[in-house]
């Protein structure tokens, strides 16, 4: 377990001259959970001992839309704090929303372009460019060399990877896959507002995932119409697609080769998201 270091301000974050070597960080907004270690644990096994890890706790106002939960979302500094700890991070940076935004919300953003208007951007209009903006100030204030964030965004991850690429970020981005309940319910930090009925409700998305899977050798159509099947009558999706692991537009019915089967759904008053990649080996039978 590593003594970590609360830093509340850009400055505080600089205040360890410590000659350290690879910096990685690992990007949140609390209530940390089993997932979120995974990727403390990843980014301090890249690093190695003496390397530097930094966790990164903020609530980003700018990724909320109207109606949705910025301020029920759950702040748990001081949990996250010993899980961070424990996980190996040496800093926690948790930083105000004054201390990102000084002088109010930004006046320039960065834009998430045609891959960020689809699936979770339709949904969640601006989300993703609030995101990215948030990320992209993140990776200036925290300087890694390596940067660590979760499959189960996979639509965010992509985006990241996009916005590093395009605008020549000097980091590197890992991903690291979904940590899921052993019942298959992928982590959340939203899955504490589910009750016991409805968090057997929201079994059904990896439910759906693990039947799409399972169909991933005859063609895209009955990859989405198996997974659409488990839904029925349970819930109501947002979405189910079957997209490119790229741009997230959907594959064509003869696509073979790599793809994202996506899911998002209402459980009650919590939106659920989840996701596998697969590898579409068949064609749609004539």
């Amino acid at each position: 377990m590593t003594a970590v270091r609360l830093a509340r301000t850009a400055a505080e974050l600089t205040e360890d001259t410590r000659p350290y070597g690879l910096r990685a960080v690992v990007m949140t907004m609390g209530a940390l959970h089993q997932g979120h270690a995974a990727l403390i644990r990843a980014a301090r096994e890249f690093v190695g001992p003496t390397g530097h890890v930094v966790v990164t706790v903020f609530v980003n106002p700018l990724q909320f839309g109207a109606g949705e939960d910025l301020d029920r979302y759950p702040r748990t500094l001081d949990a996250d704090l010993e899980l961070s700890g424990e996980a190996g991070a040496d800093v926690v940076f948790a930083p105000s929303v004054d201390e990102v935004y000084p002088g109010g919300e930004p006046r320039v953003r960065i834009t998430a372009g045609p891959t960020g208007a689809v699936l979770e951007g339709a949904s969640r209009p601006g989300h993703f460019d609030g995101m990215l903006t948030v990320v992209a100030k993140l990776l200036h204030l925290t300087a890694p060399k390596v940067a660590f964030f979760g499959e189960k965004d996979a639509q965010q991850l992509a985006l990241i990877r996009r916005m590093v690429r395009d605008l020549n970020f000097p980091v590197e981005i890992v991903g690291v896959p979904t940590v899921r309940e052993p019942d298959g319910l992928a982590r959340s930090s939203r899955n504490r507002y589910l009750s016991e009925a409805e968090r057997e409700i929201a079994l059904s998305l990896s439910r759906a995932l693990d039947a799409g899977a399972r169909r991933a050798g005859d063609g895209a159509g009955a990859v989405r119409a198996a997974a659409e099947d488990v839904l029925r009558g349970v819930l109501k999706p947002d979405y189910v697609e079957l997209v490119d692991i790229d741009d997230f537009t959907p594959v064509a019915a003869d696509h073979a080769g790599p793809a994202i089967l996506a899911i998002a759904a209402r459980v009650g008053a919590t939106r659920l998201i989840d996701n596998a990649r697969l590898t579409i080996t068949g064609v749609p039978r004539s």
